[in-house]
This record gives C-alpha cells, structure tokens and sequence, in this order.
C-alpha cells in the first residue's frame, strides 16, 4: 500500500505539475465553455448534442467551475483525477488477473506513461472514456468470476458512463461478452452460460437506459450524424479495404513507440509471452480489447489522433505489468524500474518544463503546439484585458476574434464572459479588413480589440487602418523554422 501510495503521488504530481505547460487547445475551449454555459442555463444541459457530442464530461466539469476560479483548471482537473481512477482500476485489475507485483509495476508504467501524462493533464473527454473502460473491463471480470448481480449492475454503469462520454463506449458494450474467457464455468455448463448470459443482459439494460438519457435533448439526433463525419461506411470500405487501414495502423504504431513509449510497448509485448500457457485466455481477453477497437478504428476513421485510441491502450499497461515482473526476476527490480522509467521520465520532463522539445509526434505537435488549434496567449490576453477593465470600470470592451467556433472566441469567452462591461464575439476565418462591428463599437465610445492568429491575419498596413499592435505570443517553430503567433491588436 506504500507503494502504491507513492505511485498515486507520483501520477499525481506529473499530472498537476506546471498545468499550462501544453496552451489550451481547441476542443478544450469548446468543452469550458459549453460547460459554463451548460451551467448558467439549465435548459441548455444538453447543449454539446447540438455538435453530435455527449455531455457527461461536460456536466461532471460544471461543479468544478465552482471549485476553481480558472475555469480551464477546472475542466482539466476532471481529466486529471479521471487518470488517477484508471490508474486505480489499472492496478485492482492486474491484481486479479496476475497479483500484486504485476498490478504495481502497471500502476508505475502508467503513472508515468507520457501518452497518459499528456491527455490526462487536458480538458479533453478522453481520459474519462479510458476510466469507465477499464472499470468496464474489471467489473465485467467480476461479474464473469462471480455471477453476482450487483457486480452486473456496477458493469452496466460503467458501461454507460462510458456511452455517456464518447461514442467509441460502444466498443465496451460488444466486448463484455470476451470475458468469458475467464469464467470459471462448474457443474452445469449451460446453466451458469444462460445465468451469465442473463446477467450481461443486465449490464446492457442499464449502460443503454443511460445512454437513452439523452433523448430528453432535442438535438439527440444529431449523435449519429455527426458520427458520420468521423467514419467511412462499410460500402466505401469495402472498395478501399487498405485505404485509410494501412496508413492508421503505421499512426498507431508511431504513437505507441513514442509516447507509451517504446520500452512499454516492448515489456507489453514481453508480458504477452510469458507465461503463455498458463494464462492464455487473460491474455487472450486484454488482447482483444486493445485490437479490437484499435483495428475498426484504424480501418473506418476518418480522423484520426492519437487521442482517439487512448482508452484502448489500458490494457497494455496491464501486460507491461506481467512482463516487467518477468524481467525483474532476472535484472533485480531496481535495475528494471531504471530501465522503463528512463524514456518516459526523459519525455515528461521535456513536457512539463519545454514541450516544444518533446519528441511528440508531428500531428500531435502541430495541433497542440504550433496551429491556430493551439491557444499560446489567450490566458495572457485574458489576463491583460480584465486588467484593462479593472483601471477602468466604466469602460465597455469588446473584443473580435478570428473563428466563431474553437480556439477563438471560445478560449477568451471562458475567461471574460462573465465580466459585465467586456463582449468578445468572432469576426471571420481570415481578417482581410477590420469588421464593420468592431469600428462602429469604437465610434460607440468602447475600447476595441482585435485577437487573431499571424497566418490568418491579412490586412495590409494595419497602422493606417488605426490598429495598434499591443503584444505578439510566438507558438513553437514549425519544421520549416516559420512561427504562427497569436496577436493583440488595439483599434485606435
């Protein structure tokens, strides 16, 4: 228990850590936001259903925006203590399966994994979707081991919280079945098969009477179209069968080398070996939930990051587990921790103190580190702007933005929103001129503001058309050495 104890300090402290180190990113903005808005409106409670999206992330975030002054903390800290609940599920998991030195080496592994530290340090909903998947998994363990109905029930809400998240729980639903592979089935079979049978009915029952939830949003419909922006049909797969397969799996196989990273991948691969005789249909039913999702995804998406698979990468900790047991019997477990912790701590620390030196993966730099999709400055802009306001109350702002929808305007919406007397609202995709609501806002006596990024800003002479250039927040260099920056400009 001590050291588990240290292992939850350590998560803990890699998750919380200079929190800002990665700027908000896109579809954190959008989720703040929906949040607080989701939380001033009762009757918008379902409101991310209007961009196909469930909203339990979002209605867990909205009590945190009472606990923390900075909402964007807020929305990060649900992901973060989502982390710490798949870390505990990690290690109540292999305990079962494999015992306690396999259970603590996964906890360790995936404490320190930077593909764990990096997602669950954001306001995005897919470290809780990792959470409920592997409870999913455990509980449906136990209900497979026990054949008690209460474990049954406790699957089913795991299963539904994790429907209620993102659309990929559905993947926890088919797989219940697998874990019949560990069923000790006695005395007659087919009367423990129906009872099993009737309590994954159970499961079901209660996982979708969650879900059905959100009929009670007008916008329910929208979930599945827009689930259709993400993925191909089975028609157009099966006239390009390889295509976007191939591609995504060579993504997926980059994503785990750099960020699980390679040293895990090798003891998962390890830990799938040994001992094979013995505990096949363990392996077997971990193996399933990772390929399993991974290779629909990699064979029918078309988006995607290496957030999309981050809930089908518990599992692997868990082998990581049983193979780093199997090593530190021949190296000494000292020697073991040294050689798995030395890449990812490497990487973390670069992600916490520099993450523009991080060896991320060039999608994943560019979206949170370098594009408009990365929010450098807006905290600065932010804090800037309320203090403009604070040496003059009586002064009205208003604020345009590039977008309408994301980064701008949503990542300064959740910081000035609530402040009577600013008004920040989109502009346009591409700033060709200043808009005609910014300039009759300053003939109406406001003080105007202009946020937008270098590479969308396209006004020629700005100082003759009265914008004043107030402070430039350079984002990481692009691999051609070029800089997009997020830029303040005052109308005059």
């Amino acid at each position: 228990m001590l050291i588990l104890g240290a292992i939850l300090l350590l998560a803990l402290f890699l998750r919380t850590y200079n929190l800002f180190s990665i700027p908000i990113f896109a579809d954190e903005a959008i989720y703040v936001r929906w949040s607080q808005v989701m939380r001033a409106v009762a009757s918008l409670r379902f409101l991310p259903l209007s961009d196909g999206k469930q909203p339990l992330f979002m209605w867990v975030t909205i009590p945190f925006l009472k606990i923390f002054s900075d909402p964007m903390i807020a929305g990060r800290a649900v992901s973060i203590l989502s982390g710490i609940g798949t870390l505990v599920g990690i290690f109540l998991l292999t305990d079962k399966l494999f015992g306690k030195k396999p259970a603590l080496f996964a906890s360790l592994l995936y404490a320190v994994s930077p593909f764990t530290v990096f997602f669950d340090r954001m306001a995005l909903v897919d470290s809780m979707l990792a959470m409920f998947g592997i409870w999913s998994l455990y509980l449906g363990i136990l209900t497979s081991l026990t054949l008690r109905l209460d474990y049954a029930m406790l699957t089913g809400f795991a299963l539904g919280g994790a429907y209620l998240t993102k659309s990929p729980g559905i993947f926890f639903l088919g797989l219940l079945p697998s874990t019949i592979l560990v069923t000790n089935i006695k005395g007659e079979k087919w009367k423990t098969g129906i009872k099993l049978v009737g309590l994954w009915m159970v499961a079901w029952v209660i996982a979708l009477a969650l879900y059905n939830i959100l009929r009670l949003g007008p916008e329910f419909h929208m979930l599945g179209l827009r689930n259709k922006d993400y993925v191909y049909t089975v028609s157009e797969i099966l006239k390009h069968p390889l295509d976007p397969l191939m591609p995504h799996v060579g993504d997926i196989k980059t994503w785990l080398w750099v960020l699980l990273p390679g040293t895990t991948l090798f003891a998962a691969t390890l830990g799938s070996i040994v001992d094979l005789k013995k505990n096949w249909n363990k392996k077997l039913l971990l193996l399933a939930w990772v390929l399993g999702p991974l290779l629909v995804e990699a064979a029918l998406a078309k988006v995607f990051t290496a957030r999309y698979v981050l809930f089908t990468t518990t599992p692997l900790f868990i082998l990581a587990g049983l193979g780093s047991a199997y090593l530190s019997k021949r190296f000494k477990v000292p020697a073991t921790v040294g050689i798995l912790l030395l890449v990812p701590i490497s990487i973390n620390y670069f992600l916490l103190t520099n993450p523009e030196k991080a060896p991320l993966p060039r999608n994943e730099r560019a979206g949170y580190l370098e594009e408009w999709t990365s929010g450098t400055g807006i905290r600065e802009i932010a804090k800037y702007i309320k203090s403009e306001k604070d040496k003059n109350p009586n002064q009205n702002i208003v604020v345009g933005t590039e977008g309408f929808f994301g980064t701008l305007p949503d990542g300064l919406q959740i910081y000035l929103s609530d402040i009577p007397g600013i008004v920040v609202r989109g502009v346009g995709i591409t700033i060709t001129e200043v808009d005609s609501s910014l300039t009759d806002a300053k003939k109406a006596g406001n003080r105007v503001f202009l946020v937008v990024n270098s590479t969308r800003f396209k006004i020629l002479n700005p100082e003759e058309k009265g914008l004043k250039l107030v402070s430039k927040y350079p984002k990481a260099q692009r691999p051609n050495g070029t800089r997009e920056a997020l830029m303040l400009w005052e109308l005059e």
